[in-house]
């Protein structure tokens, strides 16, 4: 599945807001953080979009109006950072259904 990584000024939320209501880019998957928190700068938002390749094609053109694609390189550890939260957020309710 494709996925794109912004980093956006806190400044900005509304127009960012704006653009995750889109409908298109609304049915896409979508994990929204303070950058500071992925080890990214205070006072930006981290945004990863993920699904339909043509779609996240459209968040990127949209995106890269309010703020910039970090390097391939941090777009990477910000990704693995984003995979981690979910592997311990789906261990942790594991212990919710599990018998032990």
């Amino acid at each position: 599945m494709a996925y794109t990584i912004f980093l956006v000024p806190s400044t900005r939320r509304a127009e960012l807001d704006a653009i995750l209501r889109e409908d298109r880019i609304a049915r896409q998957s979508h994990k929204l953080r303070e950058a500071s928190t992925v080890g990214g700068p205070a006072g930006e938002y981290c945004i990863q979009i993920e699904g339909a390749a043509d779609v996240v094609g459209e968040a990127e053109q949209r995106l890269a109006v309010i703020g910039s694609a970090p390097s391939a390189a941090e777009k990477e550890r910000i990704h693995q950072a984003f995979m981690a939260e979910d592997e311990a957020a789906s261990a942790g309710m594991g212990l919710f259904f599990t018998e032990g």
